[in-house]
């Protein structure tokens, strides 16, 4: 009788530890995303705000400086549900402006053109690596949520899964190639 008892609780004791080692692991997985998510909105509104910069500095023709500004604009402002599209519109905006015929020249003729084009090309790939370290810890995340014991017993809460940030995010030909 005292053995069976013994042997019950060290169960009992085994089975609280390994849930409690998942519902850390779980929390750990949840501040991770909320770590990667705002390392992602940094890097979104940088690379907006460095566009922004580019269209405001007299650079670019006035067209393409408006339509540039519009874009930057756009992602800064676009609310949870437009966000996405409003971030792709602006990597494809970037696309062409960068993609112009003697875009690089242009700005290395200019006192703060250089810098600018290298902080350009800096903002581009944070929100690349970003954006792809975010998707992963969703992944990882949503992985856990998943588990039958974590859905058994309820260790994520009331929490939903998290959702991908999905956008066009590649880089112009003229970054990609450095």
């Amino acid at each position: 009788m005292t053995t069976l008892l013994v042997v019950a609780t060290a169960v009992a004791v085994l089975a609280a530890v390994y849930i409690s080692w998942r519902a850390g692991r779980l929390d750990r997985l949840h501040i991770r995303l909320e770590t990667a998510q705002a390392a992602l909105d940094a890097a979104l509104l940088r690379r907006a705000a460095v566009c922004l910069e580019l269209a405001g500095s007299r650079i670019l023709d006035p067209a393409t400086s408006l339509v540039l500004a519009a874009a930057a604009h756009e992602a800064r402002t676009a609310g949870p549900e437009e966000r996405e599209h409003a971030e792709s519109d602006l990597s494809r905006t970037l696309r062409v402006v960068v993609g112009q015929e003697r875009f690089r020249e242009k700005m290395a003729e200019l006192p703060t053109g250089s810098a600018l084009l290298e902080e350009l090309d800096t903002a581009v790939a944070k929100v690349l690596y970003s954006r792809r370290f975010y998707n992963n810890a969703v992944a990882v995340t949503r992985t856990a949520q998943r588990r039958w014991l974590a859905r058994a017993l309820r260790l994520a809460g009331h929490t939903d899964f998290p959702q991908f940030f999905e956008i066009d995010d590649t880089p112009p030909e003229t970054f990609a190639a450095e």
